[in-house]
């Protein structure tokens, strides 16, 4: 097979690992550059670290979510495929045996690792025993072993500041609420308990991203009574909203308010769907032609 200047680089790289057996490449950060990096705010806490040869090791915990990892690489060098994570003893630590976390599905693409919060876990608990969590996968240029070890030096401060941090989040992300809604009873437009938990979350996301810019809400009803009642019904149920939003600090100037009657249902069987409340976010520069009042869409099938 011809080599593309591409794939030399690659085989290259691959060749300049140091070994960590007969057949197997090792990427990790040894002691002398060693160093994990806290990114910190109200929306995401993160902890970056450096694989040299390979690529980043990343731990983050978003806003309203639970603490994940993956790892970052620019290029390819582990194949598709079921691989195998450890953890295992640095050089300067010899005796402990291999504790085995179990297999790990490897991705095509820049990220090809991602870890659930349990497996995240793990890996934190091996790191602060100052131990090195590594995962094994097959080259995807040749039949060597590709290793990537986390390095425990300096983990642990970071690892303070990270668990400082997450007290700090938000309770919810912004994929969580871009788009949300509140339902009704039939011939009602009264909020429950939930409901105003709801608002609540987007209230305190809205006021610390300001990013946002405008949030839509609209009404809409089921088909159940005459096309008059059913209008000033959407509408009272967007007010509803609207007023509690802006009750709790929203700007009236970031809100457009709507009422839909039955035009857009969102179920054709299931009439209770229909009667809802929906709320979309808006962000700098987010597709506002596809976001206008007047612009003939269903709000439905964009959020």
């Amino acid at each position: 097979m011809r080599r593309t200047p591409r794939h030399a680089l690659l085989a290259a790289l691959l060749l300049t690992a140091s070994p960590a057996s007969g057949l197997a490449s090792t990427y990790g950060a040894g002691i002398e550059n060693s160093q994990w990096y806290l990114s910190e705010s109200v929306f995401d806490c993160t902890l970056t670290h450096q694989v040299p040869g390979f690529g980043r090791a990343v731990f983050r915990h978003r806003a309203g979510e639970s603490l994940g990892f993956h790892l970052e690489s620019d290029i390819n060098l582990m194949r598709p495929g079921q691989g195998s994570l450890v953890v295992e003893a640095p050089a300067w630590r010899p005796g402990s045996n291999p504790r085995p976390l179990g297999p790990v599905q490897v991705a095509e693409g820049k990220r090809p690792v991602a870890l659930d919060t349990r497996m995240a876990m793990a890996l934190v608990a091996g790191l602060m025993e100052g131990m090195a969590p590594t995962l094994t996968r097959q080259s995807w240029y040749s039949n060597e072993l590709v290793r990537v070890r986390l390095s425990n030096i300096n983990f642990q401060g970071p690892f303070e500041g990270y668990r400082n941090c997450t007290s700090s989040l938000l309770p919810v992300n912004y994929d969580q609420i871009k788009r949300s809604r509140v339902t009704f009873a039939s011939d009602s437009a009264n909020l429950s308990a939930s409901d105003r938990a709801l608002l609540d979350d987007i209230v305190t996301y809205v006021k610390a991203d300001s990013s946002v810019e405008r949030i839509f809400v609209d009404g809409h009803t089921d088909r159940v009574g005459s096309r008059i009642h059913n209008r000033a019904l959407s509408e009272e149920r967007a007010n509803v909203v609207a007023d509690y939003l802006k009750a709790q600090g929203i700007s009236d100037d970031m809100i457009i308010s709507r009422a839909h009657s039955d035009q857009y249902p969102a179920s054709r069987t299931n009439r209770a769907e229909n009667r809802r409340t929906t709320i979309r976010l808006e962000r700098k520069g987010e597709r506002p032609d596809l976001q206008q009042a007047d612009g003939g869409f269903s709000p439905d099938r964009n959020g």
